[in-house]
């Protein structure tokens, strides 16, 4: 009975799919308790593809494209009656997302402070390891308070890294790059016409109006009106992260491209990745305006298995919901706060986004090159947090999302907006060691 039902229904979606023009491959993300069998029967039905599995092992979330539109094709109670049969949960429409940056003008004055120094065993500039960022969080109280310097691996979920830069070679895992399907995560496949110009530091000039960089004329030049306002944005988080937890060890995850730009499907599959590969924490420095039942699946994954999970509050000076920061209980937003404590004029405010905030204006990282950056917004407050995330599993075994969350809600208090206030990595690392095995939020 159940297979004469199944051809019937076949039959009948086929119709509603064969009535429709021919169209652009459409993207369209589909979660199933069934398997691959029972995608394959639904792409059997509804004329889709199956381009592969999201997940991994897991066999629950995958990618299928169709010249047609998929939700219209299921339509009339067919959707509802493909979910008993196959045990389809959700399809939705695979989103390209963008990275949406502030502007930022001029370059403040640590960009230029290029003194070599020793920082945990590698050769950095001054400005970069004794940046207002990095005081304002109390980060070297709490690195030699606790004789902390980060633990685990922290996965990056962003545009990719350059992998031969200096600062971040000896904490580089290879990473994966979702947007072609290959093994690493090279930031310069993006822009193989700069690499040749990379090393030097004549001059400083500002890129994309989104961020400041040590660059030379010519890879200025190169840059200059080209289509990457996010070229560098990884290598800048990663960065961000080994300034906080110099010991931690770094998996980029390329979903993103130097367009900013970066479908859903590949952050979702880029979570399975990170959690797969032993990942302890996961910084994802960008954010959606709806919700996406995969997405939220991925970060339950996570959960369970007792990643940390970090996510950038936005940059839309509202207090909007947006995700994944907007997932309490099972990720931490994080706001922007000015050098002078207030919140920064674009960040995202309210509980329904922020547990805390953290410096992100005129931050200073790493740049592909091998040189340094200056950029404004969440983006670069959320892998501070996720950074400082490392320093509490170095002090003490057991890290899960709800410790982690508990012990960085011991924060500097600033106003309501910003929920439990502003990152202070000493107070949090003392809360966490301090705490019980029962400790929860």
């Amino acid at each position: 009975m159940k297979r004469k039902l199944l051809s019937a229904v076949v039959i009948a979606v086929m119709m509603l799919a064969a009535s429709k023009p021919a169209a652009a491959q459409q993207r369209y993300i589909v979660r199933t308790t069934g398997g691959l069998t029972s995608v394959l029967n639904l792409c059997l039905s509804a004329g889709c593809q199956v381009q592969g599995s999201l997940d991994g092992s897991v066999g629950q979330t995958y990618l299928v494209t169709s010249a047609g539109n998929l939700l219209e094709a299921l339509v009339g109670g067919v959707v509802n009656l493909l979910e008993a049969l196959l045990g389809i949960q959700s399809v939705e429409p695979d989103r390209a997302l963008p990275i949406p940056l502030p502007a930022i003008n001029n370059a403040p004055y640590g960009l230029t402070d290029t003194a070599p120094v020793n920082y945990f065993g590698t050769v950095v500039t001054h400005g970069y390891a004794a940046q207002p960022a990095g005081q304002i969080i109390r980060l070297t109280d709490a690195q030699n308070g606790f004789g902390v310097s980060g633990a685990g691996i922290v996965a990056v979920i962003d545009t990719g890294v350059d992998i031969n830069h200096p600062v971040l070679v000896p904490v580089l895992l290879p990473g994966y790059d979702f947007t072609r399907s290959q093994p690493g995560a090279s930031e310069w496949l993006d822009m193989p016409q700069l690499q040749t110009q990379s090393g030097s530091t004549q001059q400083s000039g500002v890129v994309q109006q989104q961020s400041a960089a040590i660059l030379d004329q010519q890879s200025a030049a190169i840059l200059d009106g080209q289509p990457c306002g996010a070229f560098g944005h990884g290598t800048m988080t990663s960065g961000i992260v080994h300034l906080v937890a110099p010991k931690a060890k770094i998996l980029p995850l390329k979903a993103f491209s130097a367009n900013g730009t970066g479908y859903l499907s590949n952050i979702i599959a880029a979570m399975y990745y990170a959690v797969q590969h032993n990942a302890n924490v996961v910084n994802m420095s960008f954010d959606l305006s709806t919700p996406s039942p995969a997405l939220s699946q991925a970060v339950s994954y996570a959960n369970h298995a007792n990643v940390v999970l970090v996510a950038a509050a936005g940059n839309e000076s509202t207090s909007a919901r947006v995700y994944p920061a907007a997932l309490n209980g099972y990720v931490m937003g994080i706001a922007s706060t000015t050098d002078w404590d207030a919140r920064s004029s674009f960040s995202n405010y309210g509980s329904s986004d922020v547990w805390i905030a953290a410096p992100g204006e005129y931050v200073i990282s790493t740049f592909p090159g091998g040189g340094y950056a200056a950029a404004s917004g969440t983006s670069f407050s959320s892998p501070l947090v996720a950074g400082t995330a490392s320093l509490l599993l170095n002090a003490k075994s057991g890290l899960n999302q709800s410790h982690a969350a508990s012990a960085l809600a011991h924060a500097r208090t600033l106003t309501p907006d910003l929920n439990h206030g502003r990152l202070d990595a000493y107070q949090a690392i003392s809360a966490w060691k301090s705490s019980g095995s029962a400790w929860s939020w």
